[in-house]
C-alpha cells in the first residue's frame, strides 16, 4: 500500500473522505421513523439476509477485521445502547457497526450526504442511516427519533469525530454534543476503536476493533457536565486502544500558517 500524505489545518473540520458527494437539503417532511410495516419488513430482510453477510465478507477479505470484546454488549442487547467509534474508513465504518452489534441492527447517525444519492438513498435509510438535520425545523424530529429508537431498545452508532481521516491511528478531538443522546435516554454507551497493523503476507492493513464499556452517564452531575464527563471517559478509552496500532499507512501533517504580513 502506497503511503499518502494528508495536510490538515483543523482536526475538527478537515475531511479526507474523497467521496465528492453533492449534499442535498433534507425535505422538511423527512420521515425519520417510517410507519410502513411492509417497508420495515423489507429493511429487516435487507440488513440481516443481504447486507450483514456481504459486510462480513468484505471486511474479512479487505482487512481481515477482527472484533474484540463483543461479549461486553450481551447484557445490554434488549435494552439498547450507544456506540462511539473513530472515523477512519469509508465503507469500513459504514459496515463495522453491524458487525459489532450483531445480531441487532444498528442505526447509524450520518451526514446528509449519505442520503443524497438518489438510487442509494432508500437503501441507506433501510440499513439504519439517520441523517443529521440541516435545518432547525427538522432538529426536533431528529432528536425525537433518536430518543424513540433508544427507548425501543435499538443500537445507535455515532462517529463523534464526524470527518474521515483514512486509516489514521490516533484519536482526534471531538465535541461533547453527540453525548447528549445517552444522557437524555439514560442508556449505556460503548467505545469501538479500530486499530491497524501491517498485514502479512498480503500487504495492506489488518484491522482489529476493540470494544470498551459500558459507560453510564453520571446522574449526580448536571446534564451539561454529564455529557462532558461521558465524552472524556470514552475519549480516554479510545485513545488508550489507539496506541495498540503498530502500523500507520498514511501521514497526516499539520499545515504551517504564515503569520508574516
Amino acid at each position: 500500500m502506497k503511503k499518502r500524505t494528508f495536510y490538515y489545518s483543523d482536526p475538527l473540520k478537515d475531511d479526507f473522505a474523497g467521496t465528492n458527494i453533492t449534499k442535498k437539503k433534507l425535505p422538511q417532511d423527512y420521515e425519520y421513523l417510517p410507519k410502513s410495516k411492509l417497508r420495515g419488513a423489507g429493511a429487516w430482510l435487507l440488513h440481516h439476509l443481504i447486507a450483514t453477510p456481504v459486510c462480513f465478507l468484505f471486511l474479512k477479505i479487505s482487512c481481515g477485521q477482527k472484533i474484540v470484546g463483543r461479549k461486553k454488549l450481551r447484557p445490554y442487547r434488549k435494552g439498547g445502547y450507544f456506540l462511539y467509534g473513530n472515523h477512519t474508513r469509508t465503507a469500513g465504518d459504514a459496515f463495522t457497526p453491524s458487525m459489532v452489534s450483531f445480531p441487532k441492527k444498528p442505526y447509524l447517525i450520518v451526514d446528509a450526504d449519505a442520503v443524497s444519492i438518489p438510487f442509494l438513498k432508500r437503501a441507506v435509510e433501510d440499513l439504519g442511516g439517520m441523517p443529521v438535520p440541516d435545518s432547525p425545523a427538522l432538529s426536533k424530529k431528529f432528536f425525537e427519533a433518536v430518543e424513540t429508537r433508544a427507548q425501543r431498545g435499538n443500537v445507535i452508532a455515532i462517529y463523534p469525530e464526524a470527518h474521515i481521516w483514512p486509516l489514521y491511528t490516533g484519536i482526534r478531538p471531538f465535541p461533547a454534543v453527540s453525548f447528549a443522546y445517552p444522557v437524555d435516554a439514560g442508556k449505556p454507551a460503548f467505545a469501538f476503536t479500530a486499530t491497524y497493523r501491517k498485514r502479512k503476507p498480503f500487504g495492506g492493513v489488518k484491522a482489529t476493533v476493540y470494544i470498551d464499556g459500558p459507560f453510564f452517564p453520571d446522574e449526580e452531575l448536571p446534564k451539561r457536565e454529564q455529557k462532558r464527563d461521558l465524552k472524556d471517559r470514552i475519549f480516554a478509552a479510545m485513545e488508550a486502544r489507539s496506541k495498540l496500532s503498530t502500523y500507520s499507512p498514511n501521514r497526516f501533517v499539520e499545515k504551517k500558517t504564515d503569520n508574516v504580513r
